[in-house]
Protein backbone atom coordinates (compact mmCIF):
# COMPACT_ATOMS: atom_id res chain seq x y z
CA UNK A 1 0.00 0.00 0.00
CA UNK A 2 1.42 3.40 -1.02
CA UNK A 3 2.72 5.31 1.93
CA UNK A 4 0.68 8.02 1.83
CA UNK A 5 -2.58 6.03 1.97
CA UNK A 6 -1.41 4.30 5.09
CA UNK A 7 -0.89 7.67 6.63
CA UNK A 8 -4.57 8.46 5.55
CA UNK A 9 -5.42 5.15 6.76
CA UNK A 10 -4.29 5.34 10.23
CA UNK A 11 -5.55 9.10 10.87
CA UNK A 12 -9.36 8.08 9.80
CA UNK A 13 -8.91 4.44 12.09
CA UNK A 14 -7.67 7.63 15.05
CA UNK A 15 -10.90 9.39 14.41
CA UNK A 16 -12.80 6.43 14.31
CA UNK A 17 -11.33 5.08 17.76
CA UNK A 18 -11.89 8.78 19.23
CA UNK A 19 -15.47 8.07 17.83
CA UNK A 20 -16.18 5.31 19.75
CA UNK A 21 -14.57 6.47 22.93
CA UNK A 22 -16.25 9.60 23.20
CA UNK A 23 -19.27 7.92 22.31
CA UNK A 24 -18.46 5.49 24.91
CA UNK A 25 -18.22 8.32 27.83
CA UNK A 26 -21.16 10.21 26.81
CA UNK A 27 -23.59 7.88 26.80
CA UNK A 28 -22.75 6.45 30.06
CA UNK A 29 -22.63 9.74 31.80
CA UNK A 30 -25.69 10.91 29.91
CA UNK A 31 -28.66 11.81 32.05
CA UNK A 32 -31.03 9.10 31.87
CA UNK A 33 -33.66 11.35 33.50
CA UNK A 34 -33.19 13.82 31.34
CA UNK A 35 -32.93 11.81 28.14
CA UNK A 36 -36.19 9.90 29.51
CA UNK A 37 -37.92 13.54 29.50
CA UNK A 38 -36.90 14.69 26.07
CA UNK A 39 -38.08 11.03 24.76
CA UNK A 40 -41.81 11.92 26.33
CA UNK A 41 -41.42 15.05 24.87
CA UNK A 42 -41.17 13.60 21.22
CA UNK A 43 -37.19 14.45 20.39
CA UNK A 44 -36.59 11.64 17.84
CA UNK A 45 -32.54 11.32 18.94
CA UNK A 46 -33.62 11.29 22.79
CA UNK A 47 -35.80 8.02 21.79
CA UNK A 48 -33.31 6.30 19.62
CA UNK A 49 -30.80 7.19 22.67
CA UNK A 50 -33.23 6.12 25.42
CA UNK A 51 -34.06 2.48 23.56
CA UNK A 52 -29.57 2.30 23.33
CA UNK A 53 -29.89 2.89 26.92
CA UNK A 54 -32.40 0.39 27.72
CA UNK A 55 -29.79 -2.62 26.58
CA UNK A 56 -26.24 -1.56 28.39
CA UNK A 57 -24.85 -4.89 27.76
CA UNK A 58 -25.35 -4.75 23.40
CA UNK A 59 -24.37 -0.72 23.57
CA UNK A 60 -21.49 -1.01 25.58
CA UNK A 61 -20.11 -4.57 23.45
CA UNK A 62 -20.69 -2.97 20.13
CA UNK A 63 -18.80 0.64 20.80
CA UNK A 64 -15.95 -2.25 22.65
CA UNK A 65 -15.91 -4.28 19.76
CA UNK A 66 -15.49 -1.18 17.14
CA UNK A 67 -12.85 0.58 19.20
CA UNK A 68 -10.81 -2.26 19.08
CA UNK A 69 -11.05 -3.15 15.94
CA UNK A 70 -10.10 0.30 14.70
CA UNK A 71 -7.49 0.52 17.31
CA UNK A 72 -5.87 -3.03 16.13
CA UNK A 73 -6.37 -1.96 12.37
CA UNK A 74 -4.50 1.48 12.97
CA UNK A 75 -1.53 -0.32 14.85
CA UNK A 76 -1.14 -3.04 12.13
CA UNK A 77 -0.94 -0.37 9.65
CA UNK A 78 1.50 1.74 11.47
CA UNK A 79 3.63 -1.49 11.82
CA UNK A 80 3.81 -2.07 7.87
CA UNK A 81 4.60 2.05 7.36
CA UNK A 82 7.38 2.15 10.06
CA UNK A 83 8.56 -1.23 8.81
CA UNK A 84 9.06 0.17 5.22
CA UNK A 85 11.12 3.31 6.55
CA UNK A 86 12.82 1.91 9.35
CA UNK A 87 13.18 -1.80 8.66
CA UNK A 88 13.14 -4.12 11.81
CA UNK A 89 13.33 -1.51 14.56
CA UNK A 90 10.06 -0.50 12.71
CA UNK A 91 8.22 -2.26 15.19
CA UNK A 92 9.06 -0.39 18.06
CA UNK A 93 8.67 3.17 16.90
CA UNK A 94 5.18 1.87 15.48
CA UNK A 95 4.51 0.67 19.43
CA UNK A 96 5.63 4.20 20.76
CA UNK A 97 4.10 6.37 18.10
CA UNK A 98 0.55 4.74 17.97
CA UNK A 99 0.64 4.78 21.99
CA UNK A 100 0.98 8.13 22.19
CA UNK A 101 -1.43 9.01 19.64
CA UNK A 102 -4.23 6.52 20.56
CA UNK A 103 -3.38 7.38 24.06
CA UNK A 104 -4.26 11.39 23.29
CA UNK A 105 -6.56 11.62 19.98
CA UNK A 106 -8.35 8.24 20.37
CA UNK A 107 -8.66 8.46 24.44
CA UNK A 108 -7.72 11.48 26.50
CA UNK A 109 -9.39 13.82 24.36
CA UNK A 110 -12.51 12.47 23.29
CA UNK A 111 -13.52 11.07 26.50
CA UNK A 112 -12.77 14.95 28.00
CA UNK A 113 -15.12 16.18 25.71
CA UNK A 114 -17.86 13.87 26.27
CA UNK A 115 -17.87 14.02 29.70
CA UNK A 116 -17.58 18.03 29.46
CA UNK A 117 -20.79 17.82 26.75
CA UNK A 118 -22.26 14.11 27.84
CA UNK A 119 -26.21 14.70 26.45
CA UNK A 120 -25.11 16.71 23.47
CA UNK A 121 -22.88 14.82 22.07
CA UNK A 122 -24.68 11.58 23.23
CA UNK A 123 -27.63 12.49 21.54
CA UNK A 124 -25.75 13.44 18.61
CA UNK A 125 -24.08 10.10 18.32
CA UNK A 126 -27.07 8.08 18.86
CA UNK A 127 -28.30 7.47 15.09
CA UNK A 128 -24.82 6.58 14.21
CA UNK A 129 -24.21 3.88 17.24
CA UNK A 130 -28.11 2.48 16.90
CA UNK A 131 -26.55 1.04 13.19
CA UNK A 132 -22.96 -0.25 14.81
CA UNK A 133 -25.20 -2.25 16.82
CA UNK A 134 -26.87 -3.24 14.75
CA UNK A 135 -24.58 -4.24 12.55
CA UNK A 136 -22.35 -5.80 15.72
CA UNK A 137 -25.18 -7.47 17.14
CA UNK A 138 -24.32 -10.98 16.10
CA UNK A 139 -21.13 -10.42 16.98
CA UNK A 140 -21.54 -9.11 19.86
CA UNK A 141 -24.22 -11.67 20.98
CA UNK A 142 -21.87 -14.72 20.68
CA UNK A 143 -19.16 -12.54 22.85
CA UNK A 144 -21.79 -12.32 25.68
CA UNK A 145 -22.59 -15.20 25.81
CA UNK A 146 -18.52 -17.00 25.81
CA UNK A 147 -18.06 -14.40 28.23
CA UNK A 148 -20.75 -15.80 30.48
CA UNK A 149 -19.78 -19.32 30.07
CA UNK A 150 -16.07 -18.40 30.82
CA UNK A 151 -17.55 -16.59 34.17
CA UNK A 152 -19.57 -19.75 35.06
CA UNK A 153 -17.04 -22.23 34.91
CA UNK A 154 -15.11 -19.59 37.12
CA UNK A 155 -17.99 -19.68 40.00
CA UNK A 156 -18.71 -16.40 38.51
CA UNK A 157 -22.71 -16.77 37.11
CA UNK A 158 -23.94 -13.03 36.20
CA UNK A 159 -27.10 -13.89 34.73
CA UNK A 160 -29.00 -12.14 37.26
CA UNK A 161 -26.98 -9.03 37.80
CA UNK A 162 -28.67 -6.10 37.52
CA UNK A 163 -27.37 -2.42 38.20
CA UNK A 164 -26.08 -2.49 41.85
CA UNK A 165 -26.53 0.80 42.96
CA UNK A 166 -30.62 1.90 44.00
CA UNK A 167 -32.32 4.81 42.23
CA UNK A 168 -31.82 6.34 45.40
CA UNK A 169 -28.31 5.90 45.50
CA UNK A 170 -27.89 6.99 42.34
CA UNK A 171 -29.75 10.05 43.56
CA UNK A 172 -27.94 10.35 47.21
CA UNK A 173 -24.37 10.36 45.26
CA UNK A 174 -25.32 13.05 42.78
CA UNK A 175 -26.44 15.25 45.70
CA UNK A 176 -23.03 14.77 47.43
CA UNK A 177 -21.32 15.51 44.40
CA UNK A 178 -23.55 18.77 43.63
CA UNK A 179 -22.77 19.83 47.25
CA UNK A 180 -19.08 20.38 46.27
CA UNK A 181 -20.28 23.22 43.17
CA UNK A 182 -23.32 24.86 44.11
CA UNK A 183 -23.74 27.95 46.11
CA UNK A 184 -26.25 29.12 48.58
CA UNK A 185 -29.53 29.00 46.67
CA UNK A 186 -28.20 24.94 45.33
CA UNK A 187 -27.06 24.04 48.57
CA UNK A 188 -30.61 24.45 50.02
CA UNK A 189 -32.22 22.42 47.22
CA UNK A 190 -29.91 19.75 47.53
CA UNK A 191 -30.65 19.57 51.46
CA UNK A 192 -34.58 19.30 50.73
CA UNK A 193 -33.84 16.38 48.07
CA UNK A 194 -31.53 14.38 51.10
CA UNK A 195 -34.59 15.02 53.37
CA UNK A 196 -36.68 13.20 50.99
CA UNK A 197 -34.45 10.27 50.53
CA UNK A 198 -33.71 10.48 54.71
CA UNK A 199 -36.95 9.73 55.40
CA UNK A 200 -37.29 6.20 54.68
CA UNK A 201 -34.22 5.47 56.81
CA UNK A 202 -35.87 7.65 59.70
CA UNK A 203 -38.56 6.61 62.28
CA UNK A 204 -40.72 8.57 63.89
CA UNK A 205 -38.86 7.23 66.91
CA UNK A 206 -36.20 9.79 65.45
CA UNK A 207 -37.97 13.14 65.38
CA UNK A 208 -41.09 13.12 67.81
CA UNK A 209 -40.98 15.76 70.98
CA UNK A 210 -39.98 13.42 73.97
CA UNK A 211 -42.64 13.24 76.25
CA UNK A 212 -40.53 15.43 78.75
CA UNK A 213 -41.17 18.19 76.55
CA UNK A 214 -44.65 17.98 75.69
CA UNK A 215 -47.23 20.34 77.06
CA UNK A 216 -50.30 18.25 78.23
CA UNK A 217 -53.36 19.43 80.08
CA UNK A 218 -54.80 17.24 83.37
CA UNK A 219 -58.81 17.17 82.60
CA UNK A 220 -58.90 17.73 85.99
CA UNK A 221 -58.00 21.21 86.06
CA UNK A 222 -60.91 23.80 86.20
CA UNK A 223 -62.24 25.44 82.65
CA UNK A 224 -60.88 28.28 83.01
CA UNK A 225 -57.39 26.63 84.11
CA UNK A 226 -57.44 25.04 81.09
CA UNK A 227 -58.03 28.22 78.61
CA UNK A 228 -55.41 30.14 80.68
CA UNK A 229 -53.13 27.35 79.80
CA UNK A 230 -53.75 27.36 76.08
CA UNK A 231 -53.58 30.96 75.98
CA UNK A 232 -50.38 31.15 77.45
CA UNK A 233 -48.75 28.51 75.08
CA UNK A 234 -48.58 29.07 71.18
CA UNK A 235 -49.71 25.59 70.14
CA UNK A 236 -53.01 24.29 68.60
CA UNK A 237 -53.40 20.67 69.79
CA UNK A 238 -52.79 19.36 73.44
CA UNK A 239 -52.44 15.87 74.48
CA UNK A 240 -55.07 15.89 77.75
CA UNK A 241 -54.80 13.09 80.35
CA UNK A 242 -56.28 11.94 83.53
CA UNK A 243 -54.99 11.08 86.99
CA UNK A 244 -51.91 10.15 85.13
CA UNK A 245 -50.04 11.80 82.14
CA UNK A 246 -49.46 8.69 80.50
CA UNK A 247 -53.17 8.23 80.65
CA UNK A 248 -54.27 10.17 77.48
CA UNK A 249 -57.55 10.19 76.88
CA UNK A 250 -57.81 12.71 73.94
CA UNK A 251 -56.61 15.64 72.17
CA UNK A 252 -57.60 19.30 72.69
CA UNK A 253 -57.72 21.65 69.44
CA UNK A 254 -57.64 25.35 70.60
CA UNK A 255 -59.57 26.20 67.98
CA UNK A 256 -62.60 23.77 69.29
CA UNK A 257 -61.80 24.88 72.92
CA UNK A 258 -62.21 29.01 71.74
CA UNK A 259 -65.19 27.70 69.54
CA UNK A 260 -66.92 26.64 72.52
CA UNK A 261 -65.91 29.60 74.75
CA UNK A 262 -67.73 31.77 72.10
CA UNK A 263 -70.94 29.11 72.02
CA UNK A 264 -70.76 29.72 76.04
CA UNK A 265 -71.44 33.94 75.59
CA UNK A 266 -67.90 33.93 77.46
CA UNK A 267 -68.70 31.50 80.33
CA UNK A 268 -65.88 29.22 80.51
CA UNK A 269 -66.76 27.35 83.26
CA UNK A 270 -69.96 26.22 81.13
CA UNK A 271 -67.95 24.16 78.80
CA UNK A 272 -67.84 20.99 78.26
CA UNK A 273 -64.09 19.80 77.79
CA UNK A 274 -64.45 16.13 77.04
CA UNK A 275 -66.96 16.87 74.97
CA UNK A 276 -64.69 18.70 72.81
CA UNK A 277 -61.72 15.91 72.76
CA UNK A 278 -60.52 14.49 69.62
CA UNK A 279 -59.78 10.91 70.01
CA UNK A 280 -56.11 10.31 70.48
CA UNK A 281 -53.78 8.19 67.49
CA UNK A 282 -51.62 6.15 68.63
CA UNK A 283 -48.38 5.06 66.50
CA UNK A 284 -45.24 2.78 67.27
CA UNK A 285 -41.64 5.04 67.30
CA UNK A 286 -40.29 2.16 65.16
CA UNK A 287 -43.11 3.66 61.97
CA UNK A 288 -40.99 4.87 59.21
CA UNK A 289 -41.32 8.89 58.34
CA UNK A 290 -42.40 7.81 55.07
CA UNK A 291 -44.84 5.50 56.46
CA UNK A 292 -46.38 8.15 58.89
CA UNK A 293 -45.78 11.04 56.01
CA UNK A 294 -48.53 8.65 54.07
CA UNK A 295 -50.91 7.88 56.67
CA UNK A 296 -50.93 12.00 57.76
CA UNK A 297 -52.22 12.66 54.65
CA UNK A 298 -54.44 9.55 54.20
CA UNK A 299 -56.18 9.86 57.41
CA UNK A 300 -56.40 13.95 57.37
CA UNK A 301 -54.69 14.41 60.53
CA UNK A 302 -51.49 15.97 61.68
CA UNK A 303 -50.90 15.12 65.10
CA UNK A 304 -50.27 11.31 66.39
CA UNK A 305 -48.74 10.25 70.09
CA UNK A 306 -45.81 7.74 69.96
CA UNK A 307 -45.51 4.63 71.48
CA UNK A 308 -42.82 2.14 72.54
CA UNK A 309 -42.98 -1.94 71.69
CA UNK A 310 -44.70 -2.04 75.52
CA UNK A 311 -47.51 0.39 74.74
CA UNK A 312 -45.93 3.18 76.34
CA UNK A 313 -46.13 6.97 76.17
CA UNK A 314 -42.77 8.23 74.81
CA UNK A 315 -43.96 11.57 72.97
CA UNK A 316 -45.56 12.61 70.29
CA UNK A 317 -45.21 13.80 66.28
CA UNK A 318 -46.73 16.09 64.00
CA UNK A 319 -46.92 16.86 60.13
CA UNK A 320 -44.55 19.71 61.26
CA UNK A 321 -41.78 17.67 62.16
CA UNK A 322 -41.71 15.40 59.37
CA UNK A 323 -42.32 18.51 57.20
CA UNK A 324 -39.26 20.10 59.26
CA UNK A 325 -37.42 17.36 57.85
CA UNK A 326 -37.21 17.81 54.48
CA UNK A 327 -37.30 21.99 54.52
CA UNK A 328 -35.99 23.16 57.91
CA UNK A 329 -37.03 25.06 60.05
CA UNK A 330 -41.03 26.02 59.67
CA UNK A 331 -41.70 29.24 61.95
CA UNK A 332 -44.73 31.73 61.92
CA UNK A 333 -45.41 34.99 63.55
CA UNK A 334 -45.93 33.49 67.17
CA UNK A 335 -43.16 30.70 67.00
CA UNK A 336 -39.95 31.76 69.74
CA UNK A 337 -36.50 31.36 68.76
CA UNK A 338 -35.33 28.07 70.19
CA UNK A 339 -31.77 29.65 71.18
CA UNK A 340 -30.49 26.19 70.86
CA UNK A 341 -27.81 26.94 69.17
CA UNK A 342 -25.36 30.14 69.84
CA UNK A 343 -21.98 30.96 68.19
CA UNK A 344 -19.09 32.00 70.63
CA UNK A 345 -16.25 32.38 68.28
CA UNK A 346 -14.83 29.06 67.34
CA UNK A 347 -17.51 27.57 69.72
CA UNK A 348 -20.72 26.22 70.19
CA UNK A 349 -22.96 27.23 73.24
CA UNK A 350 -25.65 24.33 72.45
CA UNK A 351 -29.20 23.09 74.48
CA UNK A 352 -28.45 19.51 75.65
CA UNK A 353 -31.97 18.71 74.44
CA UNK A 354 -30.62 19.54 70.69
CA UNK A 355 -30.54 17.06 68.02
CA UNK A 356 -28.17 15.19 66.90
CA UNK A 357 -29.59 15.60 63.44
CA UNK A 358 -30.46 18.50 63.44
CA UNK A 359 -26.73 19.92 64.66
CA UNK A 360 -25.10 17.43 61.68
CA UNK A 361 -27.63 18.87 58.89
CA UNK A 362 -26.51 22.45 60.21
CA UNK A 363 -23.32 22.85 59.92
CA UNK A 364 -22.45 19.65 57.77
CA UNK A 365 -20.96 17.68 60.60
CA UNK A 366 -20.61 13.83 61.11
CA UNK A 367 -21.47 13.32 64.77
CA UNK A 368 -23.04 9.47 64.88
CA UNK A 369 -27.03 9.83 64.80
CA UNK A 370 -27.00 6.46 66.07
CA UNK A 371 -25.75 5.94 69.17
CA UNK A 372 -28.14 9.02 70.86
CA UNK A 373 -30.81 11.19 69.48
CA UNK A 374 -29.74 14.56 71.46
CA UNK A 375 -26.56 16.17 72.47
CA UNK A 376 -26.87 15.23 75.96
CA UNK A 377 -27.15 11.61 75.53
CA UNK A 378 -24.51 11.22 72.86
CA UNK A 379 -22.18 12.70 75.38
CA UNK A 380 -23.11 10.53 78.36
CA UNK A 381 -22.54 7.29 75.65
CA UNK A 382 -19.49 8.49 75.02
CA UNK A 383 -18.39 9.27 78.45
CA UNK A 384 -20.07 6.55 80.06
CA UNK A 385 -20.72 8.60 83.02
CA UNK A 386 -23.60 11.33 84.04
CA UNK A 387 -20.51 14.30 83.44
CA UNK A 388 -20.57 17.17 86.21
CA UNK A 389 -20.47 20.61 85.02
CA UNK A 390 -17.09 21.70 84.08
CA UNK A 391 -16.08 17.97 82.40
CA UNK A 392 -14.55 18.19 78.96
CA UNK A 393 -14.36 15.51 76.64
CA UNK A 394 -12.89 14.95 73.39
CA UNK A 395 -14.61 12.11 70.53
CA UNK A 396 -15.31 12.65 66.68
CA UNK A 397 -13.15 15.59 66.49
CA UNK A 398 -15.18 17.47 68.97
CA UNK A 399 -14.61 19.05 72.60
CA UNK A 400 -17.14 19.43 74.55
CA UNK A 401 -17.57 20.93 77.68
CA UNK A 402 -20.49 21.08 80.44
CA UNK A 403 -21.54 24.22 81.00
CA UNK A 404 -25.23 23.58 82.58
CA UNK A 405 -27.27 20.87 84.30
CA UNK A 406 -30.09 19.75 85.92
CA UNK A 407 -29.70 17.34 88.39
CA UNK A 408 -29.00 14.36 85.76
CA UNK A 409 -30.04 15.99 82.78
CA UNK A 410 -27.21 17.90 80.81
CA UNK A 411 -28.92 21.58 79.72
CA UNK A 412 -25.77 23.48 77.82
CA UNK A 413 -22.72 22.20 76.29
CA UNK A 414 -20.06 24.27 74.94
CA UNK A 415 -19.29 22.46 71.63
CA UNK A 416 -15.81 23.26 70.30
CA UNK A 417 -15.08 21.78 66.67
CA UNK A 418 -11.58 20.52 65.81
CA UNK A 419 -9.18 22.01 63.15
CA UNK A 420 -10.54 19.51 60.27
CA UNK A 421 -14.33 20.41 60.81
CA UNK A 422 -14.09 23.94 61.03
CA UNK A 423 -15.89 26.67 58.77
CA UNK A 424 -18.20 24.35 56.83
CA UNK A 425 -21.02 26.56 58.22
CA UNK A 426 -21.15 28.87 55.65
CA UNK A 427 -24.07 28.30 52.79
CA UNK A 428 -25.83 25.64 55.00
CA UNK A 429 -29.86 26.02 54.61
CA UNK A 430 -31.58 26.85 57.81
CA UNK A 431 -32.97 23.66 59.92
CA UNK A 432 -34.93 23.27 63.18
CA UNK A 433 -33.48 24.27 66.50
CA UNK A 434 -35.25 21.72 67.92
CA UNK A 435 -38.57 20.01 68.46
CA UNK A 436 -41.55 21.77 69.22
CA UNK A 437 -43.39 20.78 72.34
CA UNK A 438 -46.69 20.25 70.27
CA UNK A 439 -48.75 21.57 66.93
Amino acid sequence: MDMWMLIASVAFLLLLSAFFSGSETALTAASRARIQHMAQQGDARAQILKSLLDMPERLIGAILLGNNLVNILASALATSLFMQLFGASGVAWATLVMTALVLVFGEVMPKTYAILNAEKMALRVAPVIQWVVRVFAPVVMVVEALVRQILKLMGADVSGARNVLSFREEVRGAIELQKEHGGTQVARDLFMLGGVLDLRDLTVGDVMVHRTAMKTIDISRKPSEILEYVLGHEFTRYPVWHEEPDNIIGVLHARDLLSALAGAKGDIDSVDIRALLLPPWFVPESTPLSDQLAAFLRRKMHFALVVDEYGELEGLVTLEDIMEEIVGDIADEHDRASGQVRREGESYIIDGAMPVRDLNRLHGWKLPEDEATTIAGLIMHEARIIPDVGQVFTFHGFRFEILEKDRHRITKVRLTPLQEHGGQEEDQPPVTGGKKATS
